[in-house]
This record gives structure tokens, sequence and C-alpha cells, in this order.
């Protein structure tokens, strides 16, 4: 075990402080981050629980909270690709969604977003993760299906009544993986969407999902598809449009002045706190420090623990920063707030508190001037 390590484990309160500072500092990105990216899943979760392998949307668009809608003229195109099997437009719409309150029960009222589905297992439309009991119930006149974190925020319980545009639909079944803290999302069948006026047969079309013979082509069709379309529509596979997604929404305006302020002032506190802390600790380490110098130990050997030192506390940072995040996303889960952490965002940060801890031990390195081993005869 290397000195720096034995110090460490040694002597942790020393350096918890610097610990702490960068976990702070982590968890303030992370959260804020993990809340607009998790907004941006509950959006995409439809679409990547989806039987489809590729999605169309206008050539515009980055991402589905982009799409504008599409002539709905383009789909025999699509049916040119051999490998195609079916294509069926993605029907998203808008409704007022109002309780009818129990003794003692609050009314509540609220637009929510209205996701029109196949109740028919296999289906284009159809989430695969929807259970046979769900697909069954959707097949009523009038029943919808949302998501269980939904229920209170739109008054309501399995077999209650409810009314949207005016109309009187019952709640027919709940659904995991949906949640959304802003547009609650309510799943019907392309019946009840009809009767409740939220889906009609127009010449304009959101995304399209479009099923493959062989789902392990999905790359070399979409492609082939972009060929075929000549620019009027482009193809996306799966993956490739929620990362984008997600991705689009970070690039917001006042979410990336939001991101980057919070990223900001984690960075300033990490640095300022975990370099005073990491000093401090070294300072009170100092007449160790001399001692090494008496015995030999050459000032660039010194210099090399303070810096395996500083990478051991952005190892610990970077492992409590994790499970403060964890605990946040367990009562985000808990409350309902949808949270999501993509690899493209929890690299760079683990990169960047990494770095921080070694500016730290880099600003600390002035300390070891004071170690003179003279002083060891005070």
């Amino acid at each position: 075990m290397s000195l720096a390590l034995s110090t460490i484990l040694y002597e942790w309160r020393r350096y918890f402080g610097a610990v702490i500072a960068l976990a702070v500092a982590g968890l303030l990105v992370l959260a804020m981050t993990g809340m607009f990216m998790g907004m941006a899943r509950s959006f995409t979760a439809t679409i990547e629980h989806s039987p489809a392998q590729i999605m169309i949307l206008p050539p515009q668009a980055d991402g589905i909270m982009g799409d504008t809608g599409q002539a709905r003229r383009i789909i025999p195109q699509i049916y040119q690709h051999p490998d195609v099997v079916e294509v069926q437009p993605m029907v998203m719409n808008w409704a007022f969604w109002s309780n009818f309150p129990k003794d003692g029960q609050p009314s509540k009222g609220d637009g929510v977003r209205v996701v029109v589905v196949d109740p028919v297992k296999g289906a284009v439309t159809l989430p695969l993760d929807f259970s046979d009991d769900t697909v069954e119930a959707l097949k009523e006149p009038f029943a919808v299906v949302i998501d269980r974190t939904s229920l209170g925020k739109l008054g309501v319980k399995v077999g209650d009544k409810a009314k949207m545009n005016g109309m009187t639909v019952t709640v027919a079944g709940v659904v995991d993986g949906y949640p959304n803290m802003f547009n609650t999302q309510v799943f019907t069948s392309y019946q009840t969407a009809k009767l409740i006026y939220v889906y009609n047969e127009g010449p304009k079309v959101g995304p399209l999902l479009v099923k493959l013979r062989d789902p392990t082509r999905a790359k070399q069709v979409a492609a082939e598809l972009n060929v075929i379309g000549g620019g009027t529509f482009k193809a996306w596979t799966r993956e490739q449009l929620s990362k984008s997604s997600q991705i689009g929404m970070l690039k917001e305006g006042g979410i990336a002045v939001i991101l980057g302020f919070m990223a900001f002032v984690g960075v300033f506190i990490g640095i300022v706190i975990t370099w005073q802390t990491l000093q401090g600790a070294i300072m009170a380490n100092i007449k160790e420090f001399a001692s090494l110098r008496a015995l030999g130990v050459s000032m660039g050997s010194l210099r090399m623990i303070i810096m395996e030192l500083s990478i051991w506390v952005g190892v610990a940072g970077l492992l409590l920063t994790g499970g403060l995040v964890a605990g946040v996303a367990a009562l985000a889960k808990m409350g309902g707030v949808p949270m999501d952490f993509p690899l493209f965002v929890d690299i760079p940060v683990a990169i960047g508190l990494m770095i921080i801890a070694i500016l730290s031990g880099m600003f600390s390195l002035g300390v070891l001037k004071k170690s003179q081993p003279a002083d060891l005869l005070r």
C-alpha cells in the first residue's frame, strides 16, 4: 500500500471535507442535468418502448421535440424498401383533463398529452412493455391508461371516471415507466381517440414508426431510406433518435444557460473548497513531510505523494457522488419525478471531478516549502 493511500485511510477525517466538496459539486451538476434528461426521457419513452426499429421525421428535425409534422403521402415511399413490414404514424395530441372529485377530494384539471396506440399485440404503435391486461383494457370504448405516478396528479385511481375534452372516460389501468412532471401522458386506442376528438386522418402526420423484417439491419435500412427519400424526410434508428432528442433538449437556450451556470458554480465550489481543505490537511501533516525530507526523500517524491493524495481524494469523491446521486434518484422516483443519467453526461462530469481534485493538489504543492527538516528541532 502506498504512503498516500495509507495516509488517506488512517487520517480520513482530515481529508473528508475535500471529498464532500467534490461530491457536492458533482451532485449539483448531475442532479440538474438528470432532471432535464429525465424530462427529455419522458417524451421519448414511448419511442424507446416501441417495437419499431426506425422512426421517420422531417429532414430539419433533430429530435422528437423538433417534429413539426410531415406529409402523409410519404408513407408509400417508405414501403418501397423491401425490408419494411409496417409503417404507422405515431399519433400524439393534446386534451383537457378534469376529474370527478369525491367527498373531500380537490377538483383537478390539467392539459394532458394523448398518445394513441393500436391495442393489438405486435402492433407497431403499441409499446412492448404493455401487459395483456392493459391491451385488453384499452379495447373498451372511452378507456384510458396512465402512468402510475400520475394518478395523484390527475386526481383519480384505477376504475374512476374523468373527463377529456368534455367526454367521460374511464381509467382502465396503469403502466410504469412513463412519468412526466409537466405534461402527463394518457394512452388511448384509436377508437377512443376519435370519440374524444383527439384524432383525425388529416394530410399531416407526426413521427412515422417503421417495423422491419430483420431488426439487426436497422442502421443500414435507415441509411437506405434516407437515399430513397431524397431529402424529403430523415430516417433514424430508435437509439439514434432517443440520444439526439436528449442532446437537443440540452441545447435549448434556457436549459443550456442554467446548466452552464450550475456547472460553473459547481467547479468553483469544488476547486476552492477542495484546495483549501487539502492544503489544511497537508499542513497538519507538515512535520511528517519534514521528517521524510530529513531522511533524504527528495522534494520531487514528496510532490508525487501530494498528487497521489489528491487523486485518491478524487476517487473517494466520485464514489460519494455516485451514492448521493443514487439517493436523489430514488427520492425522485418515489415522488414521480423522472430523472436520467446518460453516459454522455456522466463521463464528462466524472472526468471534471478528477481534474478538480488534481488541480487542487497542484495548488497545494506550495505548502511543501514549509516542510523544513530544521523545524523538527524546534
